[in-house]
């Protein structure tokens, strides 16, 4: 009888010590839990963090971020960067505002934003993968040019569109019970996504291409045209985070997403997406965006000056990519 309980006790420590090693090599652990103790941090620190209105409020703050770092993600999963996603965001918005403005149909206007975020994508794939510039060049150089023809064409004056477009308004200023759309259209992009990334041979080729380049072409994996749709789907994520802006703000910003290329990279490095590519997930950029934006606004909450809060998040950006060399190093060794 002894024997036999020393055996189930041996059995029983050898299980959990086997979960407890799988749930510290699940690679978004480390973001999940983080996102947990700050949330229990800033529960206690203050009354009003977990209340329904400001958890909304929150999750539709960093809906936008973790939108484009749905193809900011994809882009890196192949070894690659997109720092043009601000500039394809508010472009976007702008080439609709102004066509709702001059009194086009609101769905030819949507339609029109939505391909010139496509379009910015699929350039962007083009002198990557034809005319063999560096990712961080190209789309470097097309943040310049989609950032001079914002300001070009509204010459520094926003573009207003008219409130009686309560449909298109919807999309960023409306609710489903307590939800506001952005979230959802957040969670059912983010779904769709992962689903493409996990189950489907696009997205195994994705992970391939990132993980050995050289390797995926001699298996036959066109490395070209995956790289071309990686940049594409980015800058449709980008047009329709642009859309929901503009519903959102009821008026295209010449600065309209100025600088929100660093949350949207920050977002992917900090779920776990290696910035070397071939390793990183959906949900872990969710995860991502939604612990900067719960810091962004557990910060405001506690009072912290608001130039103190870029340092705050450029501190979580160093140590999460710290964090990912680490348990790469790690990998390579066990």
């Amino acid at each position: 009888m002894s024997t036999h309980n020393n055996v189930a006790k041996s059995t029983s420590v050898n299980w959990m010590s086997t979960a407890i090693k799988r749930i510290g090599n699940w690679r978004e652990f480390n973001v999940v839990l983080a996102v947990i103790i700050l949330s229990a941090i800033l529960s206690i620190s203050t009354d009003v963090f977990l209340t329904t209105a400001n958890l909304f409020s929150v999750m539709r703050a960093f809906s936008l971020v973790a939108i484009m770092a749905i193809g900011e993600t994809m882009v890196i999963l192949t070894g690659g960067i997109d720092l043009a996603v601000g500039s394809t965001m508010g472009l976007a918005g702008l080439i609709t505002a102004l066509l709702i403005q001059g009194g086009y149909p609101t769905p030819l206007a949507v339609l029109a934003g939505l391909l010139s975020g496509v379009v910015v994508g699929f350039f962007n794939g083009v002198m990557i993968t034809g005319l063999r510039l560096p990712p961080f060049i190209a789309t470097l150089g097309t943040m310049s040019i989609g950032r001079g023809l914002m300001y070009w064409i509204t010459h520094g004056w926003s573009v207003t569109i008219p409130q009686e477009q309560t449909s298109f308004l919807f999309l960023g200023q409306g609710y489903v019970g307590p939800v506001p759309v952005p979230v959802i259209v957040m969670f059912a992009l983010m779904l769709v996504s992962g689903i493409f990334l996990s189950r489907t041979f696009l997205g195994r080729y994705i992970y391939a291409v990132g993980g050995n380049e050289e390797a995926a072409r001699l298996s036959g994996i066109r490395v070209n045209l995956v790289k071309v749709l990686v940049y594409t789907i980015s800058g449709a994520c980008c047009a329709v985070a642009g859309l929901i802006l503009l519903a959102r703000m009821v008026s295209a910003q010449p600065m309209a997403g100025l600088g929100i290329e660093l949350y949207v990279i920050a977002a992917a490095a900090i779920g776990g997406t290696s910035l070397m590519g071939g390793e990183g997930t959906i949900f872990g950029s969710l995860m991502g965006a939604a612990m900067m934006g719960i810091l962004q606004n557990g910060m405001v909450l506690v009072g912290i000056d608001t130039y103190a809060q870029q340092a705050v998040v450029g501190t979580v950006i160093i140590l999460a990519v710290t964090l990912d060399q680490w348990r790469q190093r790690r990998g390579a060794t066990d």
